[in-house]
């Protein structure tokens, strides 16, 4: 886990110094870690994925989509 973490935080820094926006930035790498998480716990641990659930993920997504959109 603790690798994960620093990989994670190295690679948020990493976007960050390149010039990518924190509101994006932060929005993409939690966006991903809530995606990841549901996707991952319906594969390993054999959770329900739903349709709403699918929906919730697309509109957390494309959230993300519109706030780098309105940034240029």
């Amino acid at each position: 886990m603790a690798v994960g973490y620093v990989a994670a935080f190295s690679l948020l820094s990493a976007a960050l110094a390149a010039g990518m926006p924190l509101s994006v930035a932060y929005g993409v790498w939690a966006a991903a870690g809530v995606a990841l998480t549901a996707m991952l716990s319906a594969v390993f641990f054999k959770e329900s994925l739903t349709w709403l659930m699918g929906l919730g993920l697309a509109l957390v997504m494309g959230g993300v989509l519109l706030i780098e959109a309105g940034g240029h």
